[in-house]
């Protein structure tokens, strides 16, 4: 009877862990198997892990242990096993091999528990001003974890909006990303953001958020991912896809900021520009060439654009910072802030704060159609 008790105790766990996995309709959740899929979903499940090592071998032995970790933030949840490869300059000739044999593989529901686990289901009680400009700050992370500036980053925005007589909000709850809460906001601004936070529910919220005339600002790690689940996320509200930023003796470098004639007028104010160290993104193409209103871009030949393996992140046009209606909504992003000190640098408080103020729906250039 005891065996029998403790059986059917499991399988009712099993089933209350699958009703929370229903209800967090995560993206990948039944994705099948592939070089595709994030890492941290490979790692997951024993069988995944033992056929990708076959292939993989020793090189994830080069990355600190917390990078792959089964639980998050994890390195391994904004990389696929593709980007794993260009990384360690592996044989990519052998992944439609390694592609078929994850393919063969079942998603069971335990692994569809497990995708889920790193969201959120139940949404917090936010302390909303009325009669204020009302700021929500996201700040959770599954993927890489920039620590001291995050907080740095909330810290900034914290004292900007005091500064503007706003209110602020500051959560690690995608929960929060539901119709009713979201509908309270004048901005949501993303504080170094890393790997998939929301679920298709949660998604589909903000979307309508934006397109229906809301504001969001993106903060560096917010569009610094290797890949991306959401399309709508990376193409309309960053923008441009994340490739690398320089590395080893490389990784932070002074470089000259050059502010743009842009639209919005944002930080006009502050032109030619300045020099600042950080950590700089490259992206697979500049952001200009999909019509964003560019507002800060770097020159290239005051720092050197060259990532590990010697590879060359030059990009020419280098936009960092740039502006774009998206349906009714805003949408700013700034790829400036891997570093705590950059959110003490004069300049750079006086853009953030007039980029917050556009976002908002209080600057130059209405998105209202």
């Amino acid at each position: 009877m005891k065996k029998i008790a403790l059986a059917m105790g499991a399988a009712l766990f099993a089933q209350s862990q699958l009703a929370s996995a229903d209800m967090l309709d995560c993206a990948m959740r039944d994705a099948p198997f592939s070089t595709k899929s994030p890492y941290i979903d490979i790692l997951l499940n024993d069988e995944a892990n033992a056929i990708a090592n076959e292939y993989v071998g020793d090189t994830t032995k080069r990355f600190p242990p917390n990078f792959l970790r089964t639980g998050t933030p994890s390195f391994a949840a904004i990389i696929n096993l593709e980007n794993l490869f260009d990384m360690t300059q592996g044989d990519k000739s052998k992944l439609p091999e390694l592609n078929a044999k994850l393919g063969k593989l079942s998603v069971t529901d335990e692994d569809r528990v497990k995708r889920c686990a790193r969201y959120d289901a139940e949404a917090p009680d936010l302390a909303i001003v009325d009669g204020k400009t009302n700021v929500l700050v996201f700040d959770k992370i599954n993927g890489f974890d920039h620590g001291p500036s995050v907080t740095a980053a909330n810290n900034a925005v914290s004292a900007l909006s005091e500064q503007l007589g706003w209110n602020v909000v500051i959560t690690s709850n995608g929960a929060s990303f539901n119709p009713d809460t979201l509908a309270q906001f004048d901005l949501v601004v993303w504080n170094n953001n890393s790997g998939d936070v929301l679920t298709l529910t949660q998604r589909a919220a903000f979307e309508d958020y934006i397109n229906n005339g809301g504001g969001f600002l993106g903060m560096h790690g917010a569009g610094g991912d290797s890949m991306y689940t959401w399309d709508f996320y990376r193409d309309k509200l960053i923008g441009e896809q994340f490739i690398a930023h320089p590395g080893g003796e490389l990784h932070f470098q002074f470089a000259d900021v050059m502010v743009e004639p842009a639209k919005n007028k944002v930080a006009a104010e502050l032109a030619p520009g300045w020099n600042m160290k950080d950590e700089w993104y490259s992206f697979s193409a500049s952001a200009r060439t999909h019509g964003v209103d560019v507002v800060l871009a770097l020159d290239e030949d005051t720092y050197q654009p060259i990532g590990y393996g010697n590879r060359d992140l030059s990009m020419g046009d280098h936009p960092i910072a740039w502006s774009q209606c998206v349906g009714n909504g805003r949408s700013f992003y700034t790829a400036i802030g891997h570093r705590p000190e950059v959110y003490y640098v004069p300049q750079n408080l006086v853009f953030l704060k007039q980029a917050m103020q556009w976002a908002a729906g209080q600057g130059e250039q209405s998105c209202a159609k």
